[in-house]
């Protein structure tokens, strides 16, 4: 058996093939292209050698290439390969030789593959981080044009409907309104392909399960739900919430020491933007009369605000592992809110809506509700248990059927009561 180690580039690969013994059999450039790396692989490898090489921009187009020529591809993970084999002198044919020598001795710390759906999603959520980014990038543009010039906008928003046509009005000097006009066409393209790009995703995410069963959390868009998918892959591979929450850097960084034990602020390794999204439905559940809601108001009491939104925002990956390893929705979430949620995503992707339970009689008007206001119709009315099947998730577990320490501790958060209310009618 032979190990083949590969320092990959942009434009250029550099090859070191060693023997089961760890003598050099080969070592050179290559083009990182998919002829370059098709003629060196037909050139150069047998079928039961094994392949390594590092996790960067362009790895897993390499893998996909070279898989079908050998017995196994290993990618490894940059940051631990480092910590293990630090050089003073780093150059290409040490990378390459350092990575096919880990691998002979199966010392190499690897990475997960991601399968074709996850690389889709990552791709997707991608690119839409990157267009909401730019979108905010063109408002603070034309926010500093204006501060530059001392202006004060007269509305409150200047990006709604009167603000924009506030700005397309306003007197400026000829260079300032040459950058407005120009920032102005730029937001008007960058919004378009923002609304084409999440039609896309809501009907991507309506066909996943997975992602319907997350929305059931509260806080928790189909964007947030996609971008922690994408992040997290295949959850079976994390042993606990704990390792997926850690796997997202939402765990506290730690510094031991014989007595001397240090927990400082969270690591931020891992996917930042499925970091950043998780953290954005957090800051949803202050208000929130569940045990979510519960717990970050208790936290933010006893600490800050702050603090409670990110420990928030890992109670959220740690329940979001249970209920996509169970196959089962969140149980305490509030009946109105997540049927819009659920209706609204079928809704933009199917254009197929839901009628009223019930409907008043021909030439009969339905009843008012408070201050002569139309009543919310019947769709507003349906308990927790039933919207879940009406929108084809899982059932939910009564009270009765809960461990009996889930029930303590529902009992011990006083929302023993919002818990059968939700599953008997909603909380709104």
């Amino acid at each position: 058996m032979r190990y083949v180690g590969l320092d990959v580039h942009k434009h250029t690969v550099h090859a070191c093939i060693l023997d089961s013994a760890g003598k050099k059999v080969f070592t050179g450039d290559i083009a990182c292209t998919r002829q370059g790396l098709r003629h060196f692989a037909a050139r150069r490898l047998q079928q039961d050698d094994k392949v390594v090489l590092e996790a960067t921009t362009n790895t897993w187009a390499v893998v996909g290439e070279l898989k079908p020529f050998v017995a196994s591809v290993t990618t490894s993970n940059p940051l631990r390969t480092k910590a293990i084999a630090e050089a003073k002198v780093k150059t290409d044919k040490v990378d390459a030789e350092v990575l096919a020598q880990l691998l002979r001795c199966d010392y190499l710390p690897s990475v997960w593959e991601p399968d074709g759906t996850t690389c889709r999603l990552r791709k997707l959520t991608g690119l839409r981080a990157s267009l909401v980014n730019e979108r905010t990038r063109i408002k603070n543009r034309m926010r500093s044009v204006l501060a530059q010039l001392l202006i004060e906008p007269p509305v409150s928003w200047l990006f709604g409907d009167d603000g924009l046509e506030w700005l397309k009005g306003v007197e400026l000097p000829e260079d300032e309104r040459v950058m407005i006009q120009c920032q102005l066409q730029w937001l008007d393209l960058v919004q378009k392909q923002l609304e084409n790009l999440d039609l896309q995703l809501q009907r991507l995410a309506y066909e996943q399960d997975k992602v319907r069963l997350l929305m059931t959390l509260p806080g928790v868009s189909h964007t947030i739900a996609l971008s922690l998918l994408a992040a997290l892959g295949d959850v079976s591979r994390f042993r606990d919430g704990d390792h997926a929450a850690s796997y997202l850097g939402l765990t506290p960084s730690t510094r031991q020491s014989a007595a001397h034990c240090y927990h400082g602020p969270i690591t931020k390794a891992g996917n930042s933007h499925a970091r950043c999204m998780l953290v954005q439905g957090a800051q949803h559940l202050a208000t929130h009369p569940g045990p979510l809601g519960v717990f970050f108001r208790r936290l933010a009491k006893k600490k800050n605000r702050n603090v409670a939104v990110i420990a928030s925002a890992r109670k959220l990956v740690t329940i979001a592992d249970l209920m996509l390893k169970n196959n089962e929705p969140y149980r305490y979430a509030t009946p109105y809110a997540t049927d819009r949620k659920l209706s609204c995503i079928r809704f933009r992707a199917t254009g197929v809506r839901r009628k009223p339970a019930t409907n008043p009689a021909k030439g009969k008007t339905a009843a008012a509700g408070k201050g002569g206001q139309p009543a919310r119709d019947a769709r507003a009315t349906r308990s927790l248990p039933e919207i879940y099947q009406g929108e084809g998730l899982p059932p939910l577990k009564t009270i009765e059927q809960l461990p009996a320490g889930e029930q303590r501790v529902l009992k011990a958060a006083g929302v023993e009561r919002f818990v059968r209310q939700v599953h008997a009618a909603p909380a709104r």
